[in-house]
């Protein structure tokens, strides 16, 4: 695309892609706002594969280069989670919005979003690299762009989901990486809706084109979503403040 004499910005964007709604959101407004997007999903050895089946079929829908990466071996590490370890930690339900923010519930998985950015950073700092050392692509022209689906206003609690984590992620990650020390490029993290409500959010998706239908958001993994868990009440207000059916709950 840009070579050392080109005037053209090469600007690569990798998003975390879960399969959920927020994700699914965040991956379709990256795709309309100029970015070679490319996605990729972490099986970290959560309770069950829905979520990623769901990420798979996302992704061929926003017709985006997609990675599933196998790390089931996190699971026996952040064992202290309803999500890695559910015959232990019982799956808090039935909560309201208001309860959920009260304090950081079972189902938070330590650390997972730190992880997940180290992961992410990893290969999207991987293909800027390649841009630099082997296209010949000059270091002011490009941009390097994590896209996260975190949300600090209607969410579980969890500490990893808030403004200023992700600020001193973006920083950590400019100090540990070639990218930013050698080449002046930070690692930029977008976290595009930390300051929207959840109607804000399934709004937003509808516009950007988002694939809504086949996203899965409950945390208990089975067939039909059990309505019960922080994941399904957060994502039927969301819909409910919209005004907008959840197309994922029409019948087959």
């Amino acid at each position: 695309m840009t070579g050392a004499a080109g005037s053209s910005r090469r600007r690569l964007a990798l998003v975390l892609l879960s399969g959920g709604l927020d994700s699914t959101a965040v991956a379709a407004l990256a795709r309309r706002t100029g970015y070679a997007v490319s996605a990729v999903t972490v099986h970290y050895g959560q309770a069950h594969r829905r979520e990623i089946d769901s990420a798979q079929r996302v992704a061929q829908a926003l017709d985006l280069q997609h990675r599933v990466v196998d790390v089931a071996f996190f699971r026996d590490l952040a064992w202290y989670s309803a999500l890695t370890h559910p015959e232990r930690f019982p799956l808090p339900a039935d909560r309201t919005p208001e309860a959920m923010a009260e304090a950081v519930p079972v189902s938070y998985v330590p650390l997972r979003n730190t992880f997940f950015l180290t992961l992410g950073a990893a290969l999207l700092e991987s293909e800027a690299l390649h841009a630099l050392e082997v296209e010949g692509v000059a270091p002011g022209t490009l941009e390097a762009t994590l896209f996260i689906a975190a949300n600090a206003i209607d969410y579980s609690g969890y500490p990893d989901c808030r403004p200023e984590y992700y600020t001193a992620m973006a920083e950590a990650l400019r100090l540990g990486s070639k990218l930013g020390t050698q080449y002046g490029v930070p690692l930029r993290i977008e976290t595009p809706l930390i300051r929207l409500s959840k109607g804000e959010i399934v709004r937003l998706a509808v516009e950007a084109g988002a694939p809504l239908g086949l996203t899965y958001s409950c945390y208990e993994g089975g067939e039909r979503p059990c309505g019960r868990c922080d994941s399904c009440g957060l994502r039927a207000k969301g819909f409910a403040e919209a005004g907008i059916p959840d197309p994922a709950l029409a019948p087959a």
